[in-house]
């Protein structure tokens, strides 16, 4: 019988470690640079995933107050994902831009080497 109650004991223990997880600090820092990074290569709100980044901070934040550090610590890395989605977003959509107007440089030059004799 003691042994028995030795092991439950032990197993609510262990479970009660896993229930109090440490303040997520480091990956809020994360999350909040890679919104900054998001930000400073173009990404507004008009970029769907920043502004769910945007939001899961804030939400990272409220479970953060209320010393929900799980709840925290997931909200804050998706937020970090969702941010450096949006900065390849806009990254990708600026390189889209500058390669058409390489591309339309490239066909004004053909243009001018047809003409010449």
């Amino acid at each position: 019988m003691n042994t028995r109650f030795l092991a439950i004991a032990l197993a609510m223990a262990g479970l009660a470690g896993c229930a109090n997880d440490p303040a997520p600090q480091e990956q809020m820092r994360l999350s909040e640079q890679a919104l900054e990074q998001a930000k400073a290569v173009g990404a507004s709100e008009q970029v769907p995933e920043f502004k769910l980044a945007e939001d899961k901070l804030a939400r990272a934040k409220a479970n953060m107050a209320g010393e929900s550090y799980r709840d925290a610590r997931m909200r804050a890395e998706q937020a970090e994902l969702d941010a450096r989605l949006a900065e390849a977003r806009v990254l990708t959509q600026k390189s889209e831009e500058q390669l058409l107007v390489v591309q339309s440089r490239i066909k004004r030059l053909r243009k001018q080497l047809e003409v010449q004799p």
